[in-house]
């Protein structure tokens, strides 16, 4: 058994205890005392949910010189991330079953919990789709970004919406309404993959008024850059945005429009950024820091972001027991010092790419312990020998 002491917990005034017992937690409480226990004190420090990553890019298999899923989760792990779901637009694509039997034995290196998207292609595989299990959706793109995975055939998009049980998009301007129509059609869940833009925000609100499953996520680079700060380095899909689109970002996320973050972590090594184009930048670790130094400045409250960043995401997934701390839920918790400033520096940023868009920026929110399946995986910037599992889909 595991017991965390003296743990600052959103929604209660005083320190409690929790007690994980069987990779679960079994009990929270004021001064637990368990025998046999090991014990992890919190010192008066944020306890968290561990953090639900559904949008990133590990990269593995194909390109694994950028990214692969020991490297990407450990950088999950130092970020506060417990789960992270990855994206089908790898090589080879997860388009059919083959593919995401390979994907799942390669994620098996994992210290933290993962899960997939199956990808939706332009040569229609529904029947692959109709086949795939535990899958958190299928991702379907719109638009031009990493991977050939564009679909522009009308009746093969039509084919995917209807056959897949949930649905994720890169969609962007015109085509998010496209999206949502496609999904209202068929009466489909349907999941806006990085919302940047002020229009599509009024598009989206439009909708959600008459179709309750229609949910959006937000990227952290989409709230606290903008085109200002573009560089080769922050060329991403969908690109930064004006300070208006920022603003209307941020209002959404205050008016529940917004449901969830969602990473977007799409590392390239610095030498493939310089040599051509290349969209996508890393996210998972110094996601969390830059939300709760949003929350130190008043924009966002710890509540606002545990619930898009943790309990929505597993909820609209349908991930089991997991994304709260409660009693009965598996034991994914972090230790976090919000107390005291740090700087983001490059050099010590764990995923393979080895920068971040955020060098030398001041934030709070150092996560001081990773807890995955009960287990300490992470504590004061020293790795544990762990490894995650895949999660389970309610189907």
């Amino acid at each position: 058994m595991l017991l965390i002491k003296n743990a600052k917990l959103i929604g209660y005034n005083n320190l409690m205890d929790i007690l994980i017992n069987n990779e679960k937690i079994i009990k929270i409480d004021e001064n637990i005392y368990g025998e046999n226990t090991k014990i992890i004190d919190a010192k008066g420090n944020y306890t968290l949910p561990g953090m639900i990553d559904v949008h990133t890019h590990m990269r593995e298999p194909g390109f694994t010189q950028k990214e692969d899923f020991l490297t990407g989760s450990k950088a999950c792990a130092k970020g506060g991330i417990t789960t992270f779901i990855d994206m089908p637009n790898t090589n080879p694509a997860t388009i059919d079953i083959e593919s995401l039997y390979l994907k799942r034995e390669l994620a098996k290196k994992s210290i933290v919990n993962y899960g997939f998207h199956f990808g939706g292609s332009y040569n229609d595989n529904s029947n692959e789709i109709k086949k795939a299990k535990n899958i958190c959706s299928t991702k379907i793109f719109m638009n031009v970004s990493t991977g050939k995975m564009l679909i522009e055939d009308d009746e093969i998009l039509d084919n995917i919406f209807k056959t897949s049980k949930k649905i994720s998009v890169h969609a962007e301007g015109e085509m998010v309404e496209k999206a949502i129509k496609l999904a209202i059609k068929h009466d489909k869940p349907l999941y806006l993959c990085h919302i940047s833009t002020k229009e599509e925000l009024k598009i989206i609100k439009k909708y959600k008024k008459e179709y309750k499953n229609i949910y959006c996520e937000v990227t952290p680079h989409h709230l606290f850059l903008t085109k200002k700060n573009k560089t080769y380095i922050n060329i991403m899909k969908p690109e930064l945005k004006t300070d208006e689109d920022v603003k209307a970002l941020w209002e959404a996320i205050e008016e529940g429009v917004i449901d969830t973050i969602g990473t977007d972590h799409a590392p390239h090594l610095l030498k493939e950024k310089e040599e051509k184009i290349t969209f996508g930048i890393p996210g998972v670790e110094t996601s969390l820091a830059l939300l709760i130094t949003a929350y130190k400045n008043n924009k966002i409250s710890l509540e606002k972001i545990i619930k898009m960043y943790s309990e929505n995401p597993a909820k609209i997934f349908d991930i089991k027991c997991r994304g709260r701390l409660e009693e009965g839920y598996f034991a994914d918790i972090i230790i976090v010092d919000i107390k005291n400033k740090y700087t983001l520096k490059n050099e010590n940023i764990v995923s393979k790419c080895g920068y971040t868009s955020f060098n030398g920026w001041d934030v709070y929110g150092k996560v001081i312990t990773t807890i995955v399946n009960g287990r300490k995986i992470f504590e004061n910037d020293e790795f544990y020998d762990n490894r995650g599992r895949e999660v389970d889909i309610n189907e």
